[in-house]
């Protein structure tokens, strides 16, 4: 919990917060979207192509930072669908995680893919400003809680820490030092690409700070998300993956899981899940999405970099450790 929660003490800090802030992202660095009203997510017209401007809010009150950052599970096997939020979010055991490190200590080519189809999948959850969205103009001057894949993670990170000496750094939380966010999505290859998404020059979101101590009210809590009261127990998290994948008990083994298929996005895609209905229409890197099993659909996907190093890397530091 902050010590200090009032507009004053932000706008006193604001100046002096990028260390201490740029610290926090560079730690985080090395649910999917519910059926829930409070996110905003930019949309895409036909072509694949959409844009949107957002400012990035600083930390609500009570919460130290700006973001949330999260793991869950999204795949498919003969028993149905897996997906739950990870353990791991919290430091503590998964076993999804532990059968993806029985068969990635295997060595077999075989079981490394289907590590790579059903690993966790890592997402960030902010509170967002929406600038201009023109895809739904009833959305500009409002307040959402955003989902976002590591991609534009790693933009709001360099855009704290450049890398070259006559680049200032710009902490893209701040509502007077900050910077407004392009986000500029391309279908490239079958995929969604945010690569050129980009900052705005930084300055105030508002030359007024009555209206921003007001979008700063609005702000959600971002303490909720990793709740331990929302995740379920291993043992009820095993039960469900002994069923997906078809197992009658004891642990999953290598070799058992061949039919799994991806679900959800790799860990930096940005294509929001609605819980409530099921995945949404598309597909990643490694296969189509389906709302239901067996069925087909068009895919609407994205890319950029899958960031599988960071989390294989994981896996087989697990591995060794056995």
């Amino acid at each position: 919990m902050a010590s200090d929660t009032s507009f004053a003490s932000l706008k006193r800090a604001s100046k002096g917060s990028i260390e201490q802030l740029t610290a926090q992202i560079q730690s985080a660095a090395g649910d999917k979207r519910t059926a829930d009203e409070r996110f905003w997510n930019p949309q895409v017209d036909k072509a694949g192509n959409g844009m949107a401007i957002i400012r990035f809010l600083p930390a609500p009150a009570g919460d130290d930072v700006p973001f949330i950052k999260m793991f869950d599970h999204g795949f498919q096997g003969p028993g149905g669908w897996f997906v739950e939020k990870c353990p791991t979010t919290l430091g503590k055991d998964c076993p999804a995680c532990d059968n993806n490190r029985e068969l990635w200590a295997t060595g077999l080519e075989s079981n490394k893919t289907i590590v790579r189809k059903q690993k966790r999948n890592l997402y960030f959850i902010s509170n967002v400003y929406v600038v201009k969205d023109p895809a739904n103009p009833d959305n500009d001057g409002k307040v959402f809680l955003f989902r976002y894949g590591k991609k534009i993670f790693d933009k709001l990170q360099e855009k704290m820490t450049p890398q070259f000496a006559d680049e200032v750094a710009v902490n893209p939380f701040d509502l007077w030092e900050g910077a407004n966010f392009r986000i500029k999505i391309r279908q490239v290859d079958g995929y969604r690409n945010y690569d050129k998404s980009e900052f705005d020059s930084a300055g105030p979101l508002l030359n007024d700070d009555d209206k921003m101590e007001a979008i700063w009210k609005k702000e959600y809590a971002l303490s909720e998300f990793p709740d331990p009261k929302n995740f379920k127990t291993f043992d009820e998290l095993k039960t469900r993956l002994d069923k997906v994948l078809g197992l009658t008990g004891g642990s999953a083994k290598a070799g058992r899981s061949n039919n799994v298929q991806q679900m959800s996005e790799d860990l930096d895609d940005d294509i929001p899940f609605d819980r409530a209905s099921g995945p949404s229409a598309g597909k990643t890197r490694d296969a189509p999405l389906a709302p239901k099993r067996q069925a087909t659909t068009t895919p609407v996907a994205e890319s950029g970099s899958t960031g599988d190093d960071d989390d294989l890397a994981y896996f087989q530091a697990l591995a060794e450790d056995e």
